[in-house]
């Protein structure tokens, strides 16, 4: 069994208007690998970003049925974790890492 890095854990940070508003809460919002449990997130984004996380709520956005000419196609299911930070830290995802 392979050691999985955090980097695999914590694949982007999901930007989109939901999710600034969330921000103003101490919420962050990742898009993360699909068999990542909540303690895993935890001590990823913990060790990436050097932050105290309170909590982590976890939800799975089950892939679309699409058509493309007649072909017909699936999208992934992508799961997101919204990482609740202790009072008085916070990630600036515009910087990068």
């Amino acid at each position: 069994m392979s050691k999985v890095s955090n980097y695999d854990i914590i694949r982007n940070p999901v930007v989109t208007e939901k999710s600034t508003i969330a921000s103003e809460n101490n919420q962050v919002v990742f898009d993360v690998a699909i068999d990542a449990t909540k303690p895993q997130i935890k001590k990823a984004v913990e060790a990436l970003f050097s932050v105290k996380v309170k909590a982590v709520n976890t939800n799975i956005r089950k892939g679309k049925t699409k058509r493309f000419r007649g072909i017909k196609g699936r999208r992934i299911d992508v799961k997101k974790a919204i990482v609740t930070l202790v009072d008085g830290q916070h990630i600036d995802i515009a910087t990068g890492l």
